[in-house]
């Protein structure tokens, strides 16, 4: 059976830190950010982790990168 590749456009959106947490971008940061208060626009600033429930699917799809 053939190696599974790493999916190229989750590569670019998640990165892996030290301890082997997966980190990812804020949603709804970008469009329409104008309209949005700049508290709102502020603390999507950032990354956060990855939920519990994709952690497992995630880690599989990347798992070329460490």
């Amino acid at each position: 059976m053939p190696k599974q590749k790493t999916h190229s456009g989750l590569k670019k959106r998640i990165k892996v830190t030290g301890s082997g947490k997966l980190m990812r971008g804020q949603a709804y940061s970008n469009h329409l950010a104008a309209s949005k208060t700049t508290k709102q626009n502020r603390q999507l600033r950032g990354e956060t982790g990855v939920s519990a429930s994709d952690y497992k699917r995630i880690k599989q799809l990347i798992s070329n990168l460490k």
